[in-house]
C-alpha cells in the first residue's frame, strides 16, 4: 500500500513538472519572433524567473511551495521546479495557446511539496491548450473550463551578497553585436569562475577558471571601479588561461554593469563582456 501511494505521488509530481513547460517555451518564442498572442508582450518574458505562486482548480486554490519556479532563456528552453522536482523542456505556441513537447524531469516525492498542489498543477496546465494573460509583473495561464495557474516575477538578485558564478567572457565585434556564451557552455564544467562583491570592505573576490582574485571594487550609479586584482599564480591548461586573461581585462578600470533578475552583466571599457549568474 504505502509502494502504491509513493508512486501515485510520484505520477502526479511528473505531470505537474511536465505541464510547466509551455510556459517556458512559449515565452522564448515570444522574444525571438518579435510578438507572439501573449497578452502584454510589449514587455519580454524570456529571461525571467517567474515564481510560481497558485493554482486554482474548481473554485479551491492551492497556493504553491516557496521552491516552485521556472525559468525561460532566450533560445525557447526552460528549466524549473515544482518544489519538489525539476525540470527542463520546449514548448510550441500557436497564438495566444501554449502545447508541451519534450519534457525532461525527476520523478522524486517529496514530503513538503503538496500532493495536492501537484495534482490540482497537473491537472490544470495537462488539460490542453492554455491562454495567457500578463498584468505588470504577474502571468496568468488559464484552461478552458477556468482554472487558472499565477505566477509572478521574481526580483532582481542584489549585487552583494550573491555568489555570482561567471560564463565565458565574450566581447563585441566592430559591427557592435556580442559574441557571448550561453549558460550551458559552462555548466558544471571544470574550471567555472566565481564572484562576489562586498559592500563594507569595498572589494570583489573570487576564483577565476584557475587562479584565486580579489581587488578593490567601488560601485556607483551603473558602474564599477575595479582596482588592479592581486590573484594566486598557478597555471593551467591554455583554454583556461585564455578565459581567465579576458576576465581580468575587467580589473584596473570602470566596467558597466547590470544586473537582469539571476544575470550580472559586466562591461568594460574595450568591449570585453562578463556575464554571472547568481548561484542558488
Amino acid at each position: 500500500m504505502y509502494r502504491q501511494k509513493q508512486q501515485r505521488s510520484r505520477t502526479l509530481t511528473v505531470t505537474a513538472v511536465a505541464a510547466l513547460v509551455p510556459l517556458a517555451a512559449a515565452c522564448g518564442s515570444e522574444k525571438a519572433d518579435g510578438g507572439s498572442g501573449f497578452a502584454g508582450a510589449g514587455k519580454p518574458l524570456t529571461g525571467v524567473r517567474w515564481s510560481i505562486d497558485s493554482v486554482t482548480v474548481d473554485g479551491t486554490t492551492h497556493q504553491a511551495p516557496d521552491a516552485a519556479r521556472v525559468r525561460i532563456d532566450d533560445s525557447g528552453e526552460a528549466e524549473g521546479s515544482t518544489g519538489c522536482n525539476t525540470f527542463s523542456a520546449r514548448a510550441a505556441v500557436d497564438g495566444e495557446r501554449v502545447r508541451i513537447s519534450d519534457a525532461m524531469f525527476t520523478e522524486k516525492a517529496c514530503e513538503k511539496t503538496p500532493v495536492d498542489f501537484e495534482k490540482s498543477l497537473g491537472r490544470t496546465l495537462t488539460t490542453g491548450p492554455l491562454t495567457t494573460e500578463a498584468e505588470g509583473e504577474r502571468l496568468t495561464l488559464t484552461t478552458s473550463s477556468g482554472d487558472t495557474v499565477r505566477l509572478s516575477r521574481q526580483p532582481d538578485a542584489p549585487l552583494y551578497g550573491t555568489k555570482w558564478t561567471v560564463t565565458v567572457p565574450g566581447r563585441k565585434d566592430t559591427a557592435g553585436r556580442k559574441d557571448t556564451a550561453s549558460r550551458k557552455d559552462t555548466a558544471g564544467r571544470k574550471g567555472s569562475a566565481h564572484l562576489a562583491f562586498d559592500r563594507d570592505a569595498k572589494t570583489v573576490s573570487g576564483r577565476l577558471p584557475c587562479n584565486h582574485v580579489n581587488a578593490a571594487a567601488t560601485v556607483s550609479d551603473g558602474h564599477i571601479t575595479l582596482g588592479t586584482p592581486s590573484t594566486t599564480r598557478m597555471m593551467c591548461e591554455g583554454s583556461l588561461m585564455d578565459a581567465e586573461k579576458r576576465i581580468l581585462r575587467l580589473f584596473d578600470g570602470r566596467v558597466d554593469y547590470r544586473i537582469d533578475q539571476e544575470t550580472l552583466t559586466l562591461t568594460s571599457e574595450d568591449g570585453t563582456i562578463v556575464r554571472a549568474t547568481a548561484d542558488q
